[in-house]
């Protein structure tokens, strides 16, 4: 568990570096939408990624950055690089979405490429702040990381009155967002479920929760790429999500599409996979309404999403 009052001493740190998002209510689904895919890089991420960065030490500082990411969380750990005037390296796997590490070479990050899936980059990654003493920033197993994705929650608490029970919606990968949120509406006493949401082709979290183990969940490809790969073992976000986390449902590949195109025909709202499987649980009936839906992010490359909205509309 991290304190609340991390997260409100984020909100005031990273206050200068991001965008207050804005939330909108869908009166067809009869939920709220928080839309993060409006956030500066277009990803909450950069929430945790400057919160941590800024908090380093200068002698951290000066080793240079060293993540892992399918892009998004990249792009945060790069502009938050620029911020300190330090290098910022990014591990991405073979797969990652062309468009978004074009992003983090035009945000200044070196990119290194490896063969295979979001989990082997996240290892190698590790083992190379390791040797070439330089600091890591995870993308989700770091308190700070945490209480910076936190901040999303102090602003819907703000936003809109939650008088009757709201379950949020979250989309899940390692875990970071849904631990913020978690400690927000504990400490806030916010009433309503807290509901994680990820992509059945690789249901790494989902299995934790369930089952207490990831071992023989396959990773396959998704249109939810930063959901995907495992949890590093020992995570915090794990305890965390045990704790406060009511229950986690997956989506299939063609409901997230049905959820891209939803947000864009319903909308005019760009959103990438790993954001549509939040939306994807409230139209497929897994989550009843009323709820809080969290856009996480539209980074999602551009024939990628015309060719969705072009199939279903």
């Amino acid at each position: 568990m991290i304190p609340y009052e991390w997260i409100n001493s984020a909100e005031i740190r990273i206050a200068d570096y991001i965008k207050h998002t804005p939330v909108s209510f869908d009166c067809d689904l009869g939920v709220y939408f928080k839309w993060e895919n409006k956030q500066t890089t277009g990803s909450f991420k950069v929430r945790g990624a400057i919160n941590r960065v800024l908090l380093l030490e200068p002698w951290e500082k000066s080793q240079g950055l060293v993540t892992a990411s399918a892009g998004n969380h990249g792009q945060g750990v790069a502009l938050a690089g620029q911020l300190i005037e330090t290098k910022a390296i990014v591990f991405v796997s073979n797969h990652a979405v062309p468009s978004k590490v074009d992003a983090m070479k035009v945000l200044g990050a070196e990119i290194h490429e490896v063969k295979g899936g979001y989990g082997l980059s996240e290892k190698t990654a590790i083992e190379y702040s390791h040797k070439n003493n330089a600091t890591y920033i995870s993308p989700y197993n770091d308190p700070q990381i945490i209480a910076g994705q936190g901040t999303i929650g102090l602003e819907v608490i703000n936003d809109i009155k939650l008088d009757e029970p709201v379950t949020w919606v979250v989309p899940v990968g390692g875990g970071g967002l849904i631990s913020g949120l978690g400690v927000v509406k504990r400490a806030n006493n916010i009433r309503g479920k807290l509901i994680g949401i990820q992509p059945e082709s690789s249901p790494f979290t989902h299995a934790l929760f369930h089952l207490g183990s990831q071992e023989g969940i396959v990773d396959n490809p998704t249109l939810a790429d930063g959901l995907s790969g495992p949890m590093q073992e020992g995570s915090i976000t794990l305890s965390i999500i045990n704790n406060l986390v009511d229950d986690i449902f997956t989506v299939s590949e063609m409901e997230i599409k049905q959820a891209i195109s939803y947000a864009w025909h319903k909308h005019g709202e760009i959103i990438e996979g790993s954001a549509a499987v939040s939306i994807a649980a409230v139209l497929f009936g897994k989550v009843k309404s009323p709820a809080l839906v969290i856009i996480t992010g539209g980074n999602i490359q551009r024939e990628t999403h015309l060719q969705i909205i072009e199939e279903l509309k």
